[in-house]
């Protein structure tokens, strides 16, 4: 995905808003307007199946925290047993599905060895196939298993000092994905602080992080906010402190405004064919791009709009937006699907 400008593309009579990327050759300057010649993109229409997963023995999911998929088009559902009802019954935190919905396995949990996350945030499935999940809980690791729950590696460990400048722990890590070309652990690091971290995926070795825009990420409340704010986790609390109710309404914002200069919540990282990072800034309402070493690209807000504060005119849920991303399944990756959280939409 090739990025040089990031539109917004509405395909008509659909949901669906997906950011297409302009192909040009050259630097990363921002591409001029299309041609009035130039036919609009199509953007693909997908159909919500309700019915697809089949899962055994009577279970409900919990809170489906994450899915990815892996090189056979298997589903892999990371959920929070811990939180259905007493008269529910939930198998383990992760399940494997077939592509037509079926159930192959399950496994995961609390065992010896290893640290299980109080609160299940985060599943990868890497070009090796080993399994990646972290948690958002009081959740300082990332640990690695093998298809079948092996135990093979944990980065990190709880009850360390929550800071940005760490780089043996991270802190309520969203998201991961790893690179082939590199065989790099990327994290979204995450709900405590605010940057990305990259790793070695076989050593678990520290290798560098960047905040927002590349800056040096840092553990300011008055920038980068960290700690205050949570994800609802096991218990059914959110866990990061009271919301903040003096944002200015994202309307009345200016438009040239390229937001703070440190992430907010760092939801979702992705890495694009050609070497390009995508970070998911949840409540920054943005997308930031970068190359494959921290260095900024560009960015894209999604749903700026949407405010939190009870009472206003734009209440939007938590005011949160840019969850997860995805890249359509084209060898170049045409389009980056955002999931845009409490619009509730795609």
């Amino acid at each position: 995905m090739n990025v040089k400008n990031i539109k917004r593309t509405i395909g008509a009579g659909t949901a669906c808003v997906a950011l297409a990327a302009s192909v040009m050759a050259g630097s990363h300057r921002a591409a001029g307007a299309q041609s009035a010649n130039t036919p609009a993109r199509e953007v693909p229409r997908f159909e919500p199946d309700a019915s697809w997963a089949k899962i055994p023995n009577g279970w409900v999911f919990g809170q489906v925290a994450s899915a990815a998929t892996d090189e056979q088009d298997h589903v892999w559902v990371l959920h929070r047993p811990r939180v259905v009802r007493p008269d529910q019954k939930t198998g383990p935190p992760v399940m494997e599905f077939d592509a037509a919905g079926n159930y192959i396995q399950g496994w995961g949990g609390p065992a010896e060895g290893y640290a299980w996350p109080q609160s299940e945030h985060g599943i990868y499935v890497d070009y090796k196939g080993y399994v990646w999940i972290g948690g958002s809980g009081n959740d300082d690791q990332i640990l690695k298993f093998t298809k079948a729950g092996k135990f093979v590696m944990q980065i990190g460990r709880g009850g360390q000092k929550k800071t940005n400048q760490d780089t043996q722990n991270v802190w309520r890590a969203a998201d991961v994905f790893v690179y082939q070309k590199t065989n790099e652990l990327f994290v979204a690091d995450g709900y405590g602080n605010k940057r990305i971290i990259v790793f070695d995926a076989d050593t678990g070795a520290y290798k560098r992080m960047w905040g927002a825009f590349g800056n040096v990420p840092t553990d300011d409340p008055a920038t980068g906010q960290a700690g205050q704010r949570g994800e609802t986790g096991a218990a059914g609390q959110r866990g990061g402190g009271r919301q903040d109710l003096t944002r200015i309404p994202a309307k009345e914002l200016d438009p040239k405004d390229p937001g703070p200069p440190q992430f907010s919540i760092v939801h979702g990282v992705k890495v694009s064919n050609d070497g390009l990072v995508y970070v998911s800034d949840r409540s920054g309402k943005r997308v930031q791009v970068f190359t494959i070493d921290g260095k900024f690209v560009t960015q894209t807000f999604v749903d700026r709009w949407c405010e939190a504060p009870r009472g206003s005119n734009l209440f939007c849920g938590s005011g949160d937006t840019v969850a997860s991303t995805a890249f359509s399944a084209d060898p170049a990756q045409r389009f980056l699907y955002v999931a845009s959280r409490s619009p509730a939409r795609i």
